[in-house]
């Protein structure tokens, strides 16, 4: 079977190729999702990751996250922060020029922070905190020193992180430009906006020959919106698109045998973003960490990569990928189906029902959950699958009224604050807590310990303390991290130099090369 499909792709290719058209004005980048706003500050509604990719084309943000997931300057040159950890302190970089010629300086900053707050949008909630209703904010000025110098205070010190964190989301914008950011953007980024065509679903850009960082090495960008995975495969092989970053609509085999024709390469780079089993600690049998555990040693993860994802993911031990500063293992759950029958009976287990919940439409997690629940069911588990629509899960997560659901997280788990949100017990969702401890778990002592890792300014300090505590939260296991999805890139054999990132964003398409 497999040859035949190669075969057919093969003859494809021949047949289209003399009906291709000449891209060569372009490079043409598809994306599998339909992008929803090009106003990432304002928008009323949650950013999508389409949104955000192209976001980083066309904006630069004030902090950037590192190839180990610190935060450092983007438009900022330095980050100095004061004794008490209140005031952070950016001086900007010289020689910055917005799309329209303009001059970048510290006023465009107050301007946009400005704007965001004014807008109330989803993105400005990230800079509050609620309580009794009442939205608390994070920062208590910001200043403009002189031209090339900003301040920010917060409220406490242990905001300081927070703020460096929320602060890589939002898009510097050109003083006076808020009421065309939707339709005409102007931003400092590698690429300039020129038109985005909505009958044919493309956007176009061209290379800022002025960027700070060096001017892109082709002269113009297509973004083609291509969702449906045959299409998005037979552009592919006519060379009607070059680049296709992270194809959610192809399967792990269709990108393999992509791979294996004369004009494409499939590439592949270590991803960030975390799958996961999570578990309802209040729900019976699941409230015996026994039981929990048993789960985590009866799955063959690593046959699971192997056999399903061709390799194209790497097992997880930990919600934070293995480049963070503040990576740790914890407890490591290896395959030992004996191992797992021993705790069941240490446990007591008997044949208790267990429901596994996952949203539905989406082959590859179907297939996998159904090795899961046949894995646990060699192992005595008495497992059955229910899937439902996304909203309707997301909604059931959040009341509680699940037992056991696989998803995956996206970006947040590069910063090991993340882990406050996913395991303390003030972030059991409720009517005022909408996220994120969906698995209701609860444990003084890690609550204590996340709060102080927090709170400490010292960096190895709170990195020990990160760590000890994912090491407490691996043994009690609420939640068992599955594997990190691979950042895979289909390309045409013309671009060179593609080196993405863990975290999968686009701004690597600045430094690719084209042969012509």
């Amino acid at each position: 079977m497999r040859s035949f499909v190669l075969f057919c792709l093969l003859i494809s290719l021949l047949v289209v190729g003399a009906c291709r058209r000449n891209t060569s004005e372009f490079v043409t980048v598809a994306l599998s999702d339909k992008f929803s706003t090009l106003d990432t500050l304002t928008s009323k509604a949650a950013a999508s990751a389409a949104d955000e990719r192209i976001r980083t084309l066309i904006f630069n943000t004030l902090v950037k996250k590192d190839s180990s997931f610190d935060y450092v300057g983007e438009l900022a040159s330095d980050i100095q922060t004061s004794e008490d950890g209140k005031v952070l302190t950016f001086i900007l970089r010289d020689g910055i020029q917005f799309h329209n010629g303009k001059a970048f300086t510290a006023s465009d900053v107050k301007y946009t922070f400005d704007e965001l707050f004014k807008s109330e949008s989803y993105k400005a909630g990230a800079f509050f905190d609620t309580e009794n209703n009442e939205r608390i904010p994070h920062i208590s000025s910001i200043e403009v020193k002189d031209e090339k110098t900003i301040q920010f205070t917060v409220a406490k010190s242990s905001l300081r992180n927070q703020l460096l964190s929320n602060l890589v989301a939002i898009p510097i914008i050109a003083e006076g430009t808020v009421a065309q950011i939707a339709t005409q953007p102007i931003g400092t980024g590698p690429f300039k906006f020129t038109v985005f065509d909505q009958s044919q679903n493309t956007m176009d850009l061209e290379a800022n020959v002025n960027y700070f960082e060096g001017s892109p090495k082709f002269e113009k960008l297509r973004v083609k919106v291509i969702p449906d995975a045959s299409s998005l495969q037979a552009e592919l092989q006519t060379g009607a698109v070059d680049l296709a970053p992270l194809p959610s609509n192809l399967p792990p085999d269709t990108l393999n045998l992509l791979g294996e024709l004369p004009t494409l390469n499939v590439l592949k780079f270590d991803g960030s973003n975390v799958q996961y089993l999570i578990f309802n600690v209040q729900s019976e049998p699941l409230n015996k960490t026994k039981v929990r555990q048993a789960i985590g040693y009866a799955i063959d993860r690593e046959k699971i990569i192997d056999q399903l994802f061709f390799g194209q993911a790497r097992i997880a031990h930990s919600i934070v990928p293995p480049e963070s500063r503040a990576y740790s293992p914890g407890t490591e759950y290896r395959y030992n189906p004996e191992k797992a029958r021993q705790l069941l009976k240490e446990a007591g287990y008997r044949d208790e029902p267990i429901v596994f919940k996952f949203s539905s439409g989406n082959s590859a997690v179907s297939q996998y959950s159904q090795v899961i629940q046949s894995s646990l069911k060699d192992v005595g588990m008495n497992v059955q699958i229910e899937t439902l629509e996304r909203g309707t899960i997301i909604q059931q997560l959040r009341q509680g009224q699940f037992q056991m659901f696989t998803g995956i997280w996206t970006g947040g788990n590069q910063d090991p604050m993340f882990l406050k949100d996913l395991f303390t017990t003030k972030r059991i969702p409720s009517e005022t807590v909408p996220c994120c401890n969906r698995g209701r778990y609860s444990n003084p002592e890690v609550d204590e310990m996340l709060d102080a890792a927090i709170e400490e300014l010292d960096r190895e300090k709170a990195k020990e303390l990160y760590k000890q505590a994912w090491n407490m939260i691996s043994a009690d296991l609420p939640l068992l991290p599955l594997w990190y999805p691979a950042n895979m890139i289909v390309a045409n054999k013309r671009i060179d130099n593609i080196k993405i990132g863990p975290s999968g964003d686009w701004s690597f398409l600045k430094d690719i090369t084209v042969r012509n």
